[in-house]
């Protein structure tokens, strides 16, 4: 995983190494707030770490990986389809995958229960910084497709 430094569709600039000393510094699709990410591969599984103001979310390191070639096997635009935990996520989107048995993990990507969910707010950013894939950056309902 390469560390990215650009400016983005949103034209805010990502920064950071993707280390917790150095997060990754994103925006959330629609651009309305900033969080960081970085990886830990200490973690039992590594881990994705995401900091949303006083919240950790973690993820599943392989995500990226897993997402892209999901990605790159659906060959269009999917929905993101964020939603919570506790709430059901929308068929055919991409936090539906990150949720399904049927993905490369069998279940939830994310490592926290009760912080599960959020999988298609918080990593395509990442994605879309990473040169992996392309993010609609709209106010509501956005998509991504592989790069």
């Amino acid at each position: 995983m390469t560390s990215p430094t650009g400016t983005g569709a949103t034209g805010t600039r990502t920064t950071g190494t993707g280390t917790r000393e150095d997060p990754w510094i994103l925006r959330t699709p629609p651009g309305t707030s900033e969080y960081q990410m970085y990886r830990d591969d200490s973690a039992d599984p590594p881990a994705l770490v995401c900091v949303v103001g006083k919240t950790t979310l973690s993820y599943r390191l392989r995500c990226v990986e897993d997402l892209h070639a999901m990605l790159v096997s659906h060959g269009d635009w999917i929905a993101l389809g964020s939603a919570d935990e506790r709430k059901p996520a929308a068929e055919g989107t991409v936090e539906a995958w990150a949720r399904t048995e049927s993905n490369p993990v069998g279940g939830f990507y994310g490592l926290k229960k009760g912080l599960r969910g959020r999988f298609g707010m918080y990593v395509p950013p990442l994605m879309e910084a990473l040169g992996l894939a392309e993010l609609e950056h709209a106010p509501r309902n956005n998509r991504m497709r592989a790069r």
